[in-house]
């Protein structure tokens, strides 16, 4: 492997990876500031699931999400080479 390479990827995957992070943050920073601002809110349900409990799935599902979107960029920019 190529060591110019290596620093190409790293070059291509840290804004990507930043910016990913800064998008589940603000999600994040929205369920901390929702279960701080409106409890009853949280505590209310939907569907018979509990809103917290719900956002809560949400940003698991988020996690797996975004992961899957960073993987499928960075090889689609390796790949175009």
């Amino acid at each position: 492997m190529d060591p110019e390479d290596d620093t190409d990827l790293s070059a291509r995957s840290t804004p990507l990876g930043l910016r990913l992070f800064l998008l589940y943050l603000l999600l994040y920073g929205g369920y901390m500031g929702a279960t701080v601002l409106a409890p009853r809110a949280m505590a209310s349900t939907v569907a018979g699931i509990n809103v917290a409990i719900l956002y809560g799935l949400v940003l698991i599902v988020m996690a797996l999400l975004l992961a899957l979107v960073y993987v499928t960029l960075l090889r689609r920019g390796r790949g175009s080479r």
